[in-house]
């Protein structure tokens, strides 16, 4: 296989054995470079840790669920440095191209899954969300992608980042095989939705967008009510937004150096400029922050399920289409942080949130989300797979 995109990492190829039959055969996917897969190196977008990885022995349990269901791997994707970045920019290894935006950044960390997916070099691919990295790509490469409920897909022998946040999601380009995949890796969900939920809409979320970017999303709202029926509208006061951002700041901070760090130190990893400020910054992230930041996510997260009940919210995904590749650092970093005010709310309270690539603005992709009660997951999919179809 040629690949253009630069979506993979060049390892020597390797045959995974996968069944010859199930719900997903004839279907070829990616998985991205956290997850273990036997025959292939772990290298989680840092050379040091691919030169210390070794050829792994064993296969993470959500890609051998895939194999076992007839999926053929064809190959580990690019991630971001420790999953650690939202850009899709990676200081060691470049920036695999956005499939349907090739001036665009195509987000990260799951970068190359998206990537991969988006230029058809595979049907879908694996990858993790610990802050917006399934969300983000999705949105930016035009392709629909689940962050589940936190724990609800298994991340044995998947690199850490943040414990309490980490979750395994997936990409696809079409609503059919999006649905078959969440068939394959959701089982039944512990708190389905009703058959005909409701859904509604935050005028607080969408007011976070750019006028350009309400006015491309309309159009998506407008078929949603046409399957859905109406959307209603939340009139309560949101908890804080900025608040949220600084305790998903403080809590993923903490854990990143918990998992990585004196990994980092005792091993000299040499680590892009904008990872190694990240963890940095980490480091310093004192208990007392943690601990306020731990509590704040508890009264946040109840406020919201108290809000939503067994409703479906619809939402943006990030405020706005994926920056050029051109743009500088900071502005990445800015729209980072914008979009985190969004992508921290699923986050914090452990819910489940899809995309769907539905909308464009100046040609390039535009996703929107749904958002369900923890443990809907699977009904979640079935229901975007509605909307889209």
């Amino acid at each position: 296989m040629t690949d253009s995109a630069f979506a993979f990492m060049p390892y020597p190829p390797v045959d995974v054995p996968h069944a010859a039959s199930g719900p997903l055969a004839g279907y070829t996917f990616a998985a991205k470079d956290l997850f273990d897969v036997a025959g292939y190196p772990t290298g989680g977008g840092n050379p040091h840790v691919l030169a210390m990885s070794g050829i792994k022995q064993h296969t993470a349990p959500v890609i051998q669920r895939l194999l076992d269901a007839g999926a053929r791997l064809v190959g580990k994707a690019h991630t971001n440095e420790m999953a650690f970045s939202m850009s899709g920019k990676n200081a060691h290894y470049g920036t695999p191209r956005n499939g349907a935006a090739h001036d665009r950044i195509p987000g990260g960390s799951s970068s190359g899954s998206a990537s991969a997916v988006s230029n058809g070099l595979c049907d879908f691919a694996m990858g993790s969300d610990t802050g917006g990295s399934v969300r983000t790509p999705a949105s930016y490469c035009g392709l629909f992608g689940l962050r589940p409920s936190h724990g609800r897909i298994s991340l044995e022998r998947t690199q850490a980042l943040c414990e309490s946040m980490d979750t395994a999601g997936f990409f696809t380009r079409d609503a059919g095989l999006f649905g078959l995949v969440g068939e394959c890796l959701l089982g039944q969900d512990p708190a389905p939705l009703p058959q005909a939920p409701q859904l509604v809409s935050s005028e607080q979320l969408f007011g976070l967008l750019p006028g350009a970017s309400i006015a491309a999303l309309e159009p998506v709202l407008a078929q949603i009510s046409d399957r859905c029926g109406p959307l209603l509208t939340l009139e309560d006061e949101l908890p804080s937004l900025k608040d949220a951002y600084w305790a998903f700041r403080y809590i993923q901070g903490r854990e990143a150096w918990q998992a990585q760090g004196e990994f980092i130190e005792r091993n000299g990893l040499a680590l892009g400029p904008d990872v190694a400020a990240r963890f940095a910054w980490s480091k310093a992230v004192t208990d007392e922050q943690y601990e306020s930041a731990c509590a704040f996510r508890e009264g946040f997260a109840a406020r919201w399920e108290q809000l939503l009940g067994n409703r479906v919210l619809v939402m943006p995904t990030v405020p706005d289409i994926a920056p050029l590749l051109s743009a500088l650092d900071e502005e990445i970093e800015e729209t980072r942080q914008i979009s985190h005010h969004l992508l921290a709310i699923a986050v914090l309270c452990r819910m489940p949130q899809l995309n769907m690539p539905l909308a464009t603005k100046h040609g390039a992709p535009l996703g929107i989300s749904l958002m369900g009660p923890r443990g809907s997951d699977l009904s979640l999919v079935r229901l975007a797979v509605r909307i889209a179809s």
